[in-house]
């Protein structure tokens, strides 16, 4: 047993935006430790969001992320030898962490030529209420909502 929870390391804000959230979105769409790639790939992304929107990249990808942040989960739980899903709410480094995770995975599973423009397209989807990581929320959403009656369940 741990004695006690794992510091976290403390987020340097990005050059660009000075937000430490961007610094969080870029560390989950880096590979193999190509910090400066993934910079270059967040910043393609977000000029290519303001040219398809005529907004303000930076706020529509802010609007992207609150309309694909989970409210509520499931978990799994075995209770006499029957497994139940139970609905639970998301801790909220949790909610951030799902919702930028989710982004970047259906945005690699987009067509296009290069990640950026993937990206950029997932961000103007997911901004209006659409795409594959907004259907994933919903999802969410829904399996919870089907199973609120093993709620009670709850640890």
């Amino acid at each position: 047993m741990r004695k006690q929870a794992a510091k976290k390391m403390p987020l340097a804000p990005d050059p660009r935006f000075n937000d430490k959230l961007v610094t969080r979105f870029v560390n989950n769409v880096m590979e193999q430790g190509k910090k400066s790639i993934a910079y270059r790939i967040f910043y393609d992304s977000i000029d290519r969001v303001s040219q398809i929107t005529g907004e303000n990249g930076y706020e529509v990808w802010k609007k992207a992320l609150t309309n694909v942040t989970p409210a509520v989960e499931v978990r799994s739980r075995r209770i006499g030898g029957a497994t139940f899903q139970i609905p639970s709410e998301v801790r909220p480094d949790r909610k951030i962490s799902l919702c930028m995770k989710w982004l970047i995975r259906f945005a690699g599973e987009r067509n296009g030529k290069s990640m950026a423009e993937k990206l950029a397209n997932e961000i103007v989807a997911a901004s209006k209420g659409e795409g594959g990581a907004f259907k994933k929320k919903e999802d969410t959403h829904r399996m919870a909502e089907a199973n609120k009656a093993f709620s009670h369940f709850r640890i």
